[in-house]
């Protein structure tokens, strides 16, 4: 299946084939484990907030950024 096949359907068709998709994708225990990169980045994150290095700001100020 290609991009302009998935086009045609209908956007039930999609949203359907789409949760078939993720349903296949979370079902799969052999992928499930988180990649290394993913520890090492939360390693650095809770480095951050243990030395009190973290910045910590709001929602609302989070999205005023964008």
């Amino acid at each position: 299946m290609n991009t302009n096949e998935i086009k045609k359907m209908s956007s039930i068709e999609r949203l359907k084939t789409m949760e078939a998709l993720w349903d296949s994708l979370t079902s799969d225990s052999r992928d499930s484990a988180p990649p290394e990169w993913h520890k090492d980045v939360l390693d650095k994150r809770k480095s951050k907030i243990e030395t009190g290095e973290a910045e910590f700001i709001s929602i609302k100020k989070l999205k005023a950024n964008f």
